[in-house]
């Protein structure tokens, strides 16, 4: 029994009448559970191996993914990576420290600045993404490959469920 399935079991004994309505908090423990143990067994250290915490890895791909000319408005980035601008800013400046971004001149607007990955940044995000993926590979190992898009799937229509909510009638 998992941590969710004891906590259902204890909720339904505490609190009988919500007995028959647990079924989302399982689902939510559960998913709340793998997504802990995915950044603490898999993700986290292999951004550690590199010197990066999960924040400043997520701007770095989230330039490097973009394709060239690799460098995105400070707005583009903190959309693309769902975190704050002020949280933005501490990433881009510990990034910009190590010499894995810079901060260039925007081309069409000279009072706004862009975020560019340097040589260095796109070494490291290069020469780290095959083995990135495999620990991803390894993370996901108990699912079969069906299970895997199945579960995608499901995912991405609670993700739209959960940003799109239906008011209450």
């Amino acid at each position: 029994m998992d941590r969710a399935e004891r906590a259902s079991r204890q909720w339904q004994k505490e609190v009988p009448e919500v007995a028959d309505k647990l079924q989302p908090m399982v689902l939510l423990g559960r998913l709340n559970e793998a997504a802990q143990l995915m950044n603490r067994d898999y993700l986290v250290p292999a951004y550690a191996e590199i010197g990066l915490k999960l924040g400043e890895f997520d701007v770095l791909a989230t330039l490097v993914r973009s394709g060239p000319p690799y460098k995105l408005t400070p707005t583009e980035l903190y959309r693309s990576t769902m975190m704050s601008s002020g949280g933005m800013t501490a990433r881009v400046d510990k990034l910009e420290r190590a010499g894995l971004v810079e901060r260039c001149p925007h081309p069409e607007d000279r009072r706004a600045l862009t975020v560019c990955v340097t040589p260095k940044g796109l070494k490291l995000v290069r020469d780290m993404i095959p083995d990135y993926v495999d620990t991803q590979h390894m993370a996901v190992k108990g699912l079969t490959e069906d299970e895997q898009a199945q579960l995608s799937k499901l995912l991405e229509k609670l993700i739209k469920t959960a940003n799109n909510p239906v008011p209450e009638k």
